[in-house]
């Protein structure tokens, strides 16, 4: 073969690589476009740990809980037997769970929901609308639902108070019972019997991921609930996977810190009324302080959050707790349950009012059973008191934790002790309060007893936090 015609073969042999390779990109180019279009989002996610990185479309909106962060906990889950503790709160949008950038044309009108979503849950508004026991909207997706879509070995769902689906009444027995979409066991620890799982339940899972929506107030009860599954896991060598969520009340910190020995099933650890932390740093302030045994603890932490970030939840925590403003308003009016007067449950607006039939006030209502309050106090009676929907949000958020409708309504009634019941101290934490309001004290003099124990408080928080105070911090 001559030098011309070698030079030819080589010249037609570039040009049909080069054809070759074309062809080749443009076949891959259409197989990812397919595919972008065909797949779902939460194949993606299930993939594992492609990126934590959220969405571009989502990059605007507000805090992105632990959840989201599927490339954190996934890893952690792989090949073992799960179990969760969780209930309707612990939930997230499909848009915000790891890496969303691949979204199509056949998804963008979902993501396009579901950031507008996204943003109405993150900004607060100057009214306080009802918050629903599931999230409005489409996009949203349940944790168990998630961890079953994706494969992973799901063996229970733990319940704590109010039950799986947040339905039952403060206190209420709920019964175990089977999950109807995946088929897993939910076992209660609210079912009258033990608020321990037994150990044949305990030897059922390796590791145990908790997912709960607080509302930062001690005598609020899911943190206690995580901390005897805490107890549990470390007796039998499980290790805790904690998916954080904002506190909704992070920025204040405030009332008397609990005395131990009113220790009780609203009050596990020495924590003042708004304690400023999260359910992360809870769990780690537990193990920090020996308060719960030593237990394997994972935190997977909140993005995009300080603890002076708005949060506007995107579901009731409980069925009580129904507007973002009750949120606000209940370390305030929750004291109301350790006295004879009502905070409201039996109507439309629990925990934004309060009333008695022998107390003075321009707004009246009369409590009648409900869905969450099957026997209300003062059922049936006809009550006077104030109406505290007329507060906006911005107002609900800045009262923090007041005495000063405590104080109205006792010294209005004029009933001295009989005024209380024995619940009082446990939510309030401490004696000396009582007989100081008695005693006629003011609210400022009472401060003063819980400031030196509130300074201590707040030197230790520090050392546990996961997310800075922020600029609006009140420290």
């Amino acid at each position: 073969m001559n030098h011309s015609t070698t030079l030819r073969c080589r010249r037609g042999l570039r040009s049909l690589l080069a054809a070759l390779c074309t062809g080749l990109c443009a076949l891959v180019a259409v197989q990812t476009a397919a595919a972008a279009v065909l797949l779902p989002y939460v194949e993606t996610a299930c993939d594992g740990p492609a990126s934590a990185a959220p969405s571009r479309a989502t990059t605007d909106a507000g805090p992105l809980v632990g959840m989201t962060d599927t490339a954190a906990y996934f890893p952690l889950l792989r090949g073992r037997r799960v179990a969760v503790l969780a209930n309707h709160t612990s939930v997230a949008l499909r848009s915000e769970l790891g890496d969303a950038a691949h979204a199509s044309a056949a998804t963008s009108a979902a993501t396009s929901a579901a950031t507008s979503a996204a943003t109405s849950v993150a900004t607060p508004a100057a009214s306080s609308r009802q918050l629903a026991m599931t999230p409005a909207g489409e996009g949203w997706v349940h944790l168990v639902d998630l961890l079953h879509e994706c494969g992973f070995d799901l063996r229970a769902i733990f319940s704590p108070e109010h039950g799986f689906r947040g339905e039952a009444d403060a206190g209420a027995h709920v019964q175990s019972s089977v999950d109807a979409r995946t088929g897993v066991p939910i076992r209660s620890l609210y079912d009258g019997r033990t608020q321990r799982p037994s150990d044949e339940a305990m030897r059922s899972f390796d590791v145990l991921v908790v997912d709960l929506q607080d509302v930062g107030l001690r005598f609020y009860t899911y943190y206690i609930t995580m901390l005897r599954m805490m107890e549990a896991c470390a007796d039998y060598g499980i290790p805790v996977v904690v998916l954080d969520r904002p506190n909704p009340n992070g920025r204040h910190i405030d009332g008397p810190v609990l005395d131990m020995k009113y220790r009780s099933g609203v009050g596990a650890l020495p924590l003042p009324v708004l304690h400023g932390l999260t359910m992360g740093e809870i769990a780690r302030m537990a193990v920090g302080e020996g308060w719960t045994p030593p237990c394997s603890l994972e935190v997977v932490p909140c993005r995009r959050y300080t603890h002076a970030t708005p949060y506007r939840l995107p579901v009731a925590p409980s069925p009580n707790l129904r507007t973002q403003r009750a949120v606000y308003l209940y370390a305030s009016l929750c004291l109301f349950e350790g006295t004879v007067v009502s905070l409201g449950r039996g109507t439309d607006c629990p925990f934004e009012c309060y009333g008695h039939p022998d107390l003075a006030g321009d707004f009246s209502f009369t409590p009648r059973p409900t869905a969450g309050a099957a026997h209300p106090p003062l059922e049936g009676r006809l009550c006077h008191g104030r109406d505290l929907r007329k507060l906006s949000e911005e107002e609900a958020a800045g009262v923090g934790f007041s005495l000063g409708w405590l104080l109205e309504a006792c010294h209005g009634l004029e009933l001295g002790e009989r005024f209380f019941t024995p619940m009082f101290e446990k939510l309030v934490g401490v004696g000396y309060l009582r007989p100081l309001i008695l005693e006629g004290a003011t609210e400022e003099q009472m401060r003063a007893r819980w400031h030196d124990d509130l300074l201590r408080y707040r030197t230790m928080r520090l050392g546990y936090l996961l997310y800075p105070d922020g600029p609006a911090s009140e420290l």
